[in-house]
């Protein structure tokens, strides 16, 4: 039994070094494998506690499930000698993080079946949440933005500020001309990761973009490109491809968020009410 044990505390462990600090249990500071340690112990003596309760009587777990969890994970290395690898530098063996795995899923299927036991969400319910938190619906405008990219770099010919202020000012020139070739001369021209996508920079709200490129950017009509600006990225070029008004959501529109997002708060609630009483 403490072999059992000791293995569902390091599947805990790993969990929680994972979601902490996004390491693995072998890689943390030795405050941080305390701090991880402990919470461990606190979740597996919590579970025990869930696991021997009568909510815990029909909680089964088919073993296909179980199966299909372990491939998937197994899936996520390169090997399964990498894998078992892994799991014996966090202080498991497949054996054990299969039973752990299965623990767990036990645990969410009870958790599950307390939560059907919360309150029945109404429609009164949803439209007072609507009524009381109306900027949860407001929709900010927002701008479809594409760009070109060059950067100043004084160490490359093509790069120094005087010869990138010309390579912009030209592409811009072409652009004025002919707004339609922006795709291609940002795969063409633009310094950004983003060239391979046309420039395409997605559909932003205020404030997203560095002060100066932002200004513009909202100061355009749709479909209309901008003059050489500056950041401190470089020189750009902007295109605004579309503007999307802001808007609030109508209460038809938001009552299937509304119900399913209070659905979940007076599940959890009532779970947390069910584990503090254990």
């Amino acid at each position: 039994m403490p072999q059992v044990i000791e293995a569902e505390t390091a599947y805990l462990a790993l969990k929680a070094a994972q979601k902490l600090y996004s390491k693995a249990t072998a890689a943390l500071q030795p405050d941080e494998f305390e701090r991880v340690q402990s919470l461990a112990q606190q979740q597996q003596t919590l579970e025990a506690r869930m696991l021997t309760s009568p909510e815990a009587r029909d909680a089964i777990v088919p073993q296909a499930t179980v199966d299909a969890a372990m491939q998937e994970i197994r899936g996520r290395y390169p090997s399964t000698e990498e894998f078992i690898e892994d799991l014996a530098r966090n202080g498991l063996d497949e054996t054990s993080y299969a039973a752990a795995l299965e623990r767990e899923m036990k645990v969410e299927a009870i958790l599950e079946k307390v939560g059907t036991r919360a309150e029945r969400v109404s429609d009164m319910d949803v439209e007072l949440y609507y009524q009381y938190h109306p900027e949860q619906f407001r929709r900010p405008e927002t701008r479809l933005a594409r760009h070109i990219l060059i950067t100043i770099n004084d160490t490359i010919a093509d790069n120094t500020r005087t010869a990138a202020h010309k390579r912009s000012s030209e592409i811009a020139a072409r652009l004025a001309k002919d707004p339609q070739r922006f795709e291609e001369q940002a795969l063409k021209h633009s310094e950004c990761p983003t060239a391979l996508e046309g420039g395409k920079l997605g559909d932003l709200p205020r404030g997203k973009l560095f002060p100066e490129l932002d200004k513009a950017l909202f100061e355009m009509q749709a479909g209309e490109v901008s003059g050489v600006l500056e950041s401190e990225l470089g020189f750009h070029v902007l295109r605004c491809d579309a503007i999307t008004e802001a808007s609030v959501l109508d209460f038809d529109q938001a009552k299937p968020h509304i119900r399913k997002l209070l659905e979940k708060k007076r599940k959890r609630a009532c779970q947390q009410e069910w584990v503090k009483g254990l």
